[in-house]
Parts: structure tokens; C-alpha cells; sequence
């Protein structure tokens, strides 16, 4: 199933021009600064609002289309849609505000449904409570399940985690990653969190000013130095998909590989072989000329440089090239030119240290769970 977005829309101060698509496999993520466009897009594919021309299609269904004379309801769409505040019907339990997202199914398939959202979210302590007792991921939780449960096809998440604190992010965010590789229909997450984003989504729109800046593969745009001043330098790295190779019980590390490299982290809970995420941020990678030796640091990969962005102030960013995996350092104009450093030269990166973000399998074959059908 494939989101295909392509609409305009002119409001008195600010214009909207954008064109992207979505797969059913996996998250694509709308990123941008604030006042660039995001809640707008969404709101324009829900049928919230509509754009002034163009097309919204969802695996070829017109949602909009200017030229036809379409523009279906909201309530006609079958989108699931989360807001940044979840929307709880106060007055009601957890149970009856899920029940409540299946009022038009029939009892057998929502019953199904509802036993399996409820395991799939971590809801069944919470049912009989009501929204004023839960945390503020508690209740995205519950909003979430109250949209599936309409059994959408397509789900739109509008910075759903942006009023939640990062001890309560961290709880909700290995559930949002279930969600992804489950669910089996498009998911659009909007987000200004670039750690959100790099955790989770699969596909990045970065927008900018109404307009899309970037689109492609999180891997490839987290790693573009064009696009610095948007995704925000202080927190540039580059996400590598990775998978445990062993484990190191004796120093409590797990060695992680990807393409050509390897990396140790702290010791993981999982199975050799379990897909995981790396997002290894620019401020902790090192380079040297040659193979350094006698170093704290466990990681050294050798790359090749890439291309060389120079910025205002003492710093400048340096895109590495290790085999199909791209790597970002960030160092010194002084070190720069003591180092002597122009793209095309090997060198080596040393890695302080890699944050693992997720670490759970990925949807296989014949285990997903499809909710829009």
C-alpha cells in the first residue's frame, strides 16, 4: 500500500507545495523546523483541510484530487490520526475510549483486534483506569490503540511524543517501534526530534519554508552536510543498520556489524544474528591519519573521505566514506589544516562511542500483523 502525496495550498502568510510518497513498510518521517509545514500536510491528507490543487492517493484511491472534483470526508478516509495531545474522552475507561475507535466493526473482528492491540501496546494493566490517572505515554498509548482499532489505512502521528519528557519517551518509543513493524499500513510520523527520527523512522521528508528540502532513505539523508542546517548540526551523525555478531559476557560488551566494519558496545540483550540500529553522532568520532595505536577507544574504522563542509565558527564537518556505510566527523578548522585533510584521502575514524537505538527484530515474513484491511 503506497501513500502518494502531490497538493498546493496557499494560506494568507504561507504557501504549501509538496510532493512524497509513503510505503506500508515501515515509518517515513515529515521533519522539519517549526512553521515549515508539517502539521499542515497531514492535516491536508486526513481531509482536514483542502488544498487549493493537486492529489492525495492512497494505493491509488483518490483521498483529493482538484482536477477530478474529489475530496473525500475525513470521517470516509480510514486514516488514523494521533494528535500531539492524545484526545482521551475523559468521562470514559481505557477500555471503552478503545472500544470506541472499533464502534463501526463487527464484534468478532474488533474482539480479535482489541486482544492483540492491547498485548501489542502494554495496555491490559490500564484498562478500567481512566485518562485523568495516566501518564502522558500511558495516554498516547491509548490514542494510539484507539486509532488502530478503526483499522485505518493509513495512520498519520503528529509529534506524538513532543509533551512527554525523555524518562516517559523512552518508555513509549519501543512501542511505536512494534507498531512500525507491525502494523502493515503507511505511517506518517511528524517530529522536530531528530533522535525520534533517527530511532525510528525508515524514510525521511525534511521540509522547509512549505517546501520538501530532502526525501529518501533515513540512512542516506542523515548523513548529508547540505542539509545541516535543517536536521541540526549539533546532533549530525549518521544511522547504520547493523546485526549482533557475538556477545562478550567477560567486559559486558556486544560486537555489532555492519558492511565492511564492526563495532563493540555495551553488552545488548539479544540473540546473535537480532537487527539493530547504531546512530553514531559526529561529536564523538575522531580522525587520524594513520592507524592509531594505544587508545582507549575499542572502534577504529578506516574510510575514506568523502566531502568536506566548512561552516562559520571553529568547527567543520567531514563526510566519510567506509565501504556502502557513511560516517560524519566533527572537527577543528585547526585540526583541518594540521592534519591536512582533502576528500579522496584515507583515514582513519576512531568511534567514542554509538548509541544503539533499537534493538528488536524487524517485521519477518509472515509474522506481520495487517491492520488495514
Amino acid at each position: 500500500m503506497t501513500l502518494e502525496v502531490a497538493f498546493e495550498h496557499r494560506f494568507e502568510t504561507f504557501a504549501l507545495d509538496v510532493n512524497f510518497s509513503a510505503q506500508s513498510n515501515g515509518i517515513t518521517a515529515l521533519f522539519g523546523p517549526s512553521g515549515s509545514g508539517k502539521t499542515s500536510t497531514i492535516n491536508a491528507i486526513a481531509g482536514l483541510i483542502s488544498p487549493s490543487a493537486g492529489q492525495v492517493r492512497l494505493d491509488g484511491r483518490a483521498l483529493f484530487d482538484s482536477a477530478a472534483g474529489t475530496d473525500l470526508p475525513a470521517r470516509k478516509r480510514q486514516v488514523g490520526y494521533v494528535f500531539q495531545d492524545a484526545r482521551l474522552f475523559p468521562h470514559m475507561s481505557v477500555r471503552r475510549n478503545l472500544q470506541f475507535g472499533a464502534r463501526r466493526r463487527c464484534a468478532a473482528a474488533a474482539s480479535e483486534d482489541f486482544d492483540h492491540i492491547v498485548d501489542l501496546l502494554g495496555l491490559g494493566h490500564l484498562l478500567q483506569r481512566r485518562p485523568r490517572s495516566l501518564s502522558g505515554g500511558e495516554k498516547q498509548r491509548v490514542a494510539l490503540g484507539r486509532a488502530m482499532l478503526s483499522r485505518p489505512r493509513l495512520l498519520l502521528l503528529d509529534e506524538p511524543l513532543a509533551a512527554i519528557d525523555a524518562s516517559r519517551k523512552a518508555e513509549i518509543l519501543p512501542y511505536f517501534e512494534r507498531l512500525r513493524d507491525e502494523a502493515g499500513v503507511p505511517i506518517v510520523y511528524v517530529s522536530h526530534s531528530i533522535d525520534e527520527v533517527a530511532r525510528l523512522a525508515d524514510h525521511l521528508v525534511v521540509l522547509n519554508e512549505g517546501r520538501v528540502a530532502a526525501e529518501g532513505p533515513v540512512f542516506d539523508i542523515m548523513s548529508r552536510l547540505d542539509l545541516f542546517p535543517l536536521t541540526g548540526r549539533f546532533e549530525a551523525g549518521a544511522v547504520v543498520d547493523a546485526r549482533i555478531a557475538r556477545h562478550d559476557p567477560e567486559d559486558s560488551l556486544t560486537e555489532v556489524t555492519f558492511d565492511r566494519g564492526s563495532l563493540w558496545v555495551p553488552a545488548l540483550e539479544a540473540p546473535e544474528g537480532t537487527a539493530v540500529r547504531l546512530r553514531i553522532r559526529a561529536r564523538d568520532v575522531i580522525l587520524a591519519r594513520g592507524e592509531p595505536e594505544g587508545l582507549s577507544a575499542n572502534n577504529v574504522i578506516p574510510g575514506e573521505i568523502a566531502e568536506i563542509r566548512c561552516d562559520e565558527g571553529p568547527y567543520l564537518d567531514v563526510q566519510l566514506r567506509c565501504g556502502a556505510t557513511q560516517l560524519i566527523a566533527r572537527i577543528t578548522y585547526r585540526s583541518l589544516k594540521r592534519l591536512g585533510l582533502e576528500p579522496g584521502e584515507q583515514v582513519y575514524a576512531v568511534i567514542k562511542t554509538a548509541t544503539v537505538d533499537r534493538n528488536a527484530p524487524r517485521r519477518r515474513k509472515g509474522t506481520s500483523y495487517q491492520f488495514g484491511r
